[in-house]
């Protein structure tokens, strides 16, 4: 299912999952050309739609990209009223989310939720580095009250482990978070948590964020604890730090995304 979503993700429009790959290989590639003046929004039968020149928005699919409300509409909209001589699909993270979530998930939402319960069974807060402590404080400070609120707010408690040994979570666990999940599993929604889990390496966080148990800003960063401490240590390298603002740009298109289509 992964990689059915990142080829609905790319499809012909985009080249790779990798957000500078993609804008290498869209350099090599001829952009299309803005060929619409008016962008605009309506309410239509079954939700509402994006409108270039009075002419609705299709997916690559081929379908009119229908949004489940009107401020879902108006994110994509904002991002096709943005361009200028070239559409660049690079700088419509919401627009490439909806139309993953039109053409695929709304197909294959049980699939989607299986990959992301497979991730919160090896979830990134769950395996604790055993040193220098100051490494494992931070991971603690940031990481337990997620913990502490899926154990609370979902029924979910996880186990940890130290190091990268596999730590099997209780059946239970994955079974509370099965049942959350299939209590959010709306196509938009579903997709956009399986984006912010697959980007930031953690079912719970994402789970979390939409939830609004926690700031996205707040789980960027809880996300990026051993990277942050690399580099902290051993320094930044440039390629790593532009990849890693093309994975945040997407995962607050996402927050954007769960935002417009309300709790």
């Amino acid at each position: 299912m992964r990689d059915l979503l990142n080829d609905l993700e790319a499809g012909k429009y985009l080249s790779d999952a990798d957000p500078m790959k993609r804008a290498r290989n869209q350099m090599r590639t001829a952009l299309p050309k803005r060929f619409y003046e008016t962008v605009t929004t309506a309410e239509e039968e079954g939700g509402h739609v994006v409108h270039l020149d009075g002419r609705p928005v299709r997916t690559p699919a081929g379908a009119v990209l229908v949004l489940p409300t009107a401020a879902a509409a108006r994110l994509v909209a904002d991002e096709y009223a943005a361009q200028e001589d070239h559409i660049v699909p690079l700088t419509m993270p919401v627009t490439r989310l909806a139309n993953t979530a039109f053409d695929g998930v709304s197909s294959a939402a049980d699939a989607v939720l299986e990959d992301i319960l497979k991730y919160s069974t090896s979830d990134l807060l769950c395996y604790r580095a055993d040193s220098p402590e100051a490494l494992v404080e931070r991971q603690s400070e940031a990481w337990d009250p997620v913990l502490d609120w899926a154990r609370s707010e979902l029924g979910a408690r996880f186990a940890l482990a130290e190091g990268v040994m596999h730590v099997e979570q209780p059946r239970e666990t994955i079974g509370a978070v099965a049942v959350h999940l299939r209590k959010r599993a709306e196509p938009f929604r579903l997709a956009a948590m399986h984006l912010m889990t697959s980007l930031t390496g953690s079912a719970l966080l994402a789970l979390a964020v939409e939830a609004h148990a926690i700031e996205a800003e707040t789980a960027w960063a809880a996300a990026h604890i051993d990277e942050d401490w690399n580099v902290e240590h051993w320094g930044e390298d440039s390629e790593a730090a532009k990849r890693r603002a093309g994975r945040k740009r997407d995962m607050m298109a996402a927050v954007a995304l769960l935002d417009a289509l309300g709790s």
